[in-house]
């Protein structure tokens, strides 16, 4: 069975920039996407920890009444809509093409909601080359928790063995490296791979150079 890539969505495939300009538009300082976010992520993590489950939308409202109290409902409901904008990185093209070249299969595996998520596959004209969008809802717990990699991997008929996950977060990796996985990790986000996580099996600047990693490791691209 040929392999199947994983791509996380959120700043691995596509930039944050929409939400952070709407943060200040809303009267934020520059600076508070990454608090936001942070928590954002830290709250999800919990829940999944403690078998919670919300929807990405009321996680990511809680964390702005939080971080961004002073934000009313509108203001917030305006910084959650800039979600459904995010452009993709000029790399994410080239390296979907590179792993379908390779006769790999490409899946998207979210943290966000499916609807979301499939609205900015499709506006980043990427719908026709990517065979499946997945999110955390079916699993009821957010990456990196195991159920979410094992979820999606029933639902596209695969073992673990099969797969790859690629992502811009170390915990991603670790969290795919852990389920039995393979993983690549995008440095351009972080710029140093967390030394508590299991290692990727590939690291690179982009992610194209990223894919093309995991892709030779199978010995499967064509010069």
């Amino acid at each position: 069975m040929t392999p199947v890539l994983l791509l996380d969505a959120v700043e691995t495939m596509f930039s944050l920039t929409p939400v952070e300009e709407a943060l200040v538009r809303e009267g934020q300082p520059t600076g508070t996407l990454p608090l936001f976010f942070t928590r954002l992520l830290r709250d999800a993590f919990a829940l999944s920890l403690t078998d919670a489950f919300h929807p990405f939308s009321e996680v990511g409202d809680g964390a702005l009444r939080v971080v961004c109290p002073e934000l009313d409902d509108d203001a917030r409901g305006r910084v959650l809509a800039a979600f459904t904008r995010l452009p993709a990185h000029p790399d994410v093209a080239p390296a979907i093409a590179l792993a379908r070249r390779a006769g790999w299969s490409v899946a998207v595996l979210s943290n966000g909601r499916l609807p979301t998520t499939r609205t900015l596959v499709e506006r980043n004209g990427l719908a026709d080359a990517v065979d499946e969008v997945l999110t955390v809802e079916d699993a009821h717990a957010y990456k990196p928790s195991g159920a979410t990699y094992a979820t999606a991997l029933r639902h596209l008929g695969r073992s673990a063995g099969d797969a790859a996950m690629v992502a811009a977060h170390a915990w991603d990796c670790h969290g795919a490296k852990r389920a039995g996985l393979r993983a690549g990790w995008v440095s351009r986000l972080e710029g140093v791979y967390a030394p508590v996580y299991d290692r990727p099996d590939v690291t690179g600047d982009t992610l194209d150079e990223v894919v093309r990693g995991l892709v030779d490791l199978e010995g499967q691209l064509s010069p």
